[in-house]
């Protein structure tokens, strides 16, 4: 597994129990889906950082309209 390293003030939950994140935005026939994240940091005006089990780090900006995901079997489908 990939090491997590964090040296902003962002802090990070640990949302590996997802297989995949999705956001729909508005007017967008693409969503945006995310793979195996590890890791979100919601930031007070509303971005999502999330990094993955590929060692790959996104932002996804406030403004989506739908944002779905599914749990690994036996995981939680909540974790925060």
């Amino acid at each position: 597994m990939i090491e997590f390293k964090n040296e902003s003030k962002e802090k990070f939950i640990d949302i590996s129990s997802e297989e995949y994140r999705e956001y729909i935005f508005p007017n967008s026939i693409q969503p945006v889906l995310i793979k195996l994240p590890l890791k979100l940091s919601v930031s007070s005006s509303g971005g999502h950082r999330i990094f993955d089990s590929a060692g790959e780090s996104h932002y996804i900006p406030k403004g989506w309209i739908h944002l779905k995901w599914r749990a690994k079997e036996g995981q939680p489908h909540f974790v925060k």
